[in-house]
C-alpha cells in the first residue's frame, strides 16, 4: 500500500527549518512520505511553515498559503495545514480570513498535527529529524525565545520567554549528527549570549561549545546570534583555543548612534559596541563578522545616518546585511514612535549603505587573492565546484567558486588557492600539494 504524502514548505529562518525536518522526522516515523520543498508540491497534504517577522516575510507567508489554496480548489492536494511564526501571531484573524486550511498551528504545538492526522504521537527523541540540507552540514537549534523586547522587534511577542535547551541534549544531538555523516555545525538561536541562563543561572555558551569542539568528527561550529550586550566574553577564549570552532561571528548590531540605540532598546551605547568589537578581534585574530544593520529607525536623522556610514567604513565588517525599518504591530517602538521616516528616505539610505559595504566586501575578498584556504564542497555546477571557507555560512555568506581541475567530492574538506574575487564570491582552484 503506498504511503501518504506530505510535502513540507518551509518560510523563514533556518530555527524554522529545524521545526520542519522535526516534523517531517514525525511523519515518516507515523508512516507517511515526507518530502521537504518539492518543486511542484502536491500528494495528500501540504504542510506551510510560516514565518511573521517582518512585513515581506509576512506577505510571502500568505501568498505561499493562498497558493496552496489554489492549488487545493484545483484538486492538486488533499489537504492544507499551516503551522509556524505567523499563524502563532495571527491565528484567529487567519481563520476567519482563510477557511480553506485545514488546521492552524503555531509556534510549538505543531507537533499536535501529527496527532490530529495519525491518532498517536509517534515515539522520537527531542531532537530525532530530517537533514533537509547537504547532509554534511546541520543547523543545531540550542534555545527558543528572546527576552530583550528590541523596541523594533515582534519575535518576543512570537516565541516567547527564552528557553535553553539543556547541554547534555544538545551533545547527544551532535553526536547523534555526526554518526549520520554531519561534520558542519552551525549553531543557531534567537539569543546565542544568554544561552544557559534560564537553565543554570549563568551563561553557558562557552562551556556548550567547549564541550562541543571535543567531540570527535566535529570538523566546523559556527555561532549565529549573539546578543551584543551581555555579550560572553569567554567564548573567544573557547573560539581561539579550538581550530574546529570556526573563527566567525554573528552578531546583529543593528546601528551606532546612541540616540537610536536607545530607542531602540539595545542596552548599549556606541562606544561600548566599539570596544566589545576590539576585544573580539584582539582574542580572535583573523575573525570575520557577520553583522546585521537597521536604517531609518525613528530619531535616525541625517546626523545619525552619517554616523552609521562612518562606523561601517571604519569596522570593514568582513559580512554585512541591513534592512529598512518596517513598523510592527504591537511592538514598544511601533506604540512609543512614530514612523515618520518616508519609504524612500529609508531604501535611499539602505542603497548608500550597502554600496559602501560591496566595495568594503570587494576589497575584503581580493585581500585572500594568493592565499590558501580550506573549503567544504557543497555542490556541483557545470563549470565550478561550489564550497565554502570557514568564514561562510550556507545561503548567507560568499561561495567559493572552485575550478574543475580536479575531482572532488561533496562534503568533503580540501585545501584550494584562491586565484580571484568579487564583492561576495571567490574564485579558486584546487592546491596542486
Amino acid at each position: 500500500m503506498a504511503r501518504k504524502k506530505v510535502d513540507v514548505i518551509t518560510l523563514g529562518c533556518s530555527k524554522n527549518l529545524v521545526d520542519s525536518e522535526r516534523l517531517m522526522s514525525m511523519f515518516d516515523r507515523a508512516g507517511f512520505e515526507a518530502r521537504h520543498e518539492p518543486e511542484n508540491p502536491g500528494g495528500d497534504i501540504v504542510v506551510v511553515n510560516t514565518c511573521g517577522f517582518i512585513g515581506d516575510a509576512k506577505e510571502e507567508s500568505v501568498n505561499t498559503i493562498l497558493e496552496q489554496v489554489e492549488a487545493k480548489k484545483e484538486g492538486r492536494i488533499k489537504s492544507l495545514y499551516v503551522m509556524g511564526c505567523l499563524s502563532q501571531r495571527y491565528h484567529n484573524e487567519l481563520v476567519a480570513e482563510i477557511p480553506e486550511v485545514d488546521g492552524w498551528y503555531g509556534k510549538f504545538n505543531w507537533p499536535e498535527l501529527v496527532n490530529t492526522l495519525t491518532n498517536k504521537f509517534p515515539a522520537t527523541s527531542s531532537y530525532d529529524r530530517v537533514i533537509t540540507t547537504p547532509s554534511h552540514f546541520a543547523y543545531v537549534k540550542i534555545a527558543e525565545g528572546c527576552n530583550r523586547f528590541c523596541s523594533f522587534c515582534a519575535i518576543p511577542l512570537i516565541t516567547g520567554r527564552f528557553k535553553s535547551r539543556p547541554i547534555e541534549e544538545i551533545l547527544d544531538e551532535v553526536s547523534a549528527l555526526v554518526k549520520r555523516g554531519v561534520h558542519e555545525f552551525n549553531i543557531i538561536a534567537q539569543d546565542l549570549s544568554s544561552y544557559g541562563l534560564d537553565l543554570y543561572n549563568e551563561m553557558r555558551l562557552p562551556q556548550l561549545i567547549d564541550r562541543m569542539a571535543s567531540i570527535e568528527g566535529v570538523e566546523w561550529i559556527r555561532l549565529h546570534y549573539a546578543y551584543p550586550a551581555q555579550f560572553p566574553m569567554e567564548i573567544l577564549d573557547v573560539m581561539a583555543r579550538h581550530d574546529n570552532v570556526c573563527k566567525y561571528l554573528d552578531i546583529a548590531l543593528q546601528h551606532i548612534s546612541d540616540k537610536v540605540l536607545k530607542n531602540m532598546r539595545r542596552h548599549i551605547t556606541g562606544d561600548e559596541t566599539k570596544a566589545l568589537l576590539d576585544e573580539i578581534r584582539r582574542k580572535v585574530p583573523g575573525i570575520h563578522i557577520r553583522t546585521t544593520l537597521m536604517v531609518g529607525f525613528p530619531g535616525e536623522g541625517e546626523e545619525e545616518f552619517s554616523q552609521l556610514k562612518e562606523f561601517v567604513r571604519q569596522q570593514r565588517f568582513e559580512r554585512m546585511g541591513a534592512f529598512a525599518y518596517c513598523e510592527e504591530e504591537d511592538t514598544f517602538g511601533a506604540k512609543n514612535f512614530e514612523d515618520s521616516i518616508p519609504e524612500e528616505v529609508k531604501q535611499s539610505r539602505l542603497n548608500e549603505l550597502m554600496a559602501i559595504q560591496e566595495e568594503i566586501a570587494l576589497e575584503s575578498n581580493q585581500s585572500k587573492i594568493g592565499k590558501r584556504l580550506r573549503v567544504i564542497i557543497d555542490k556541483e555546477e557545470d563549470d565550478y565546484y561550489v564550497g565554502r571557507t570557514q568564514w561562510d555560512s550556507p545561503e548567507v555568506d560568499p561561495e567559493v567558486l572552485v575550478k574543475k581541475t580536479k575531482k572532488l567530492e561533496k562534503g568533503h574538506f580540501y585545501d584550494v588557492d584562491i586565484i580571484d574575487a568579487l564583492p561576495y564570491e571567490l574564485i579558486a582552484q584546487p592546491s596542486l600539494q
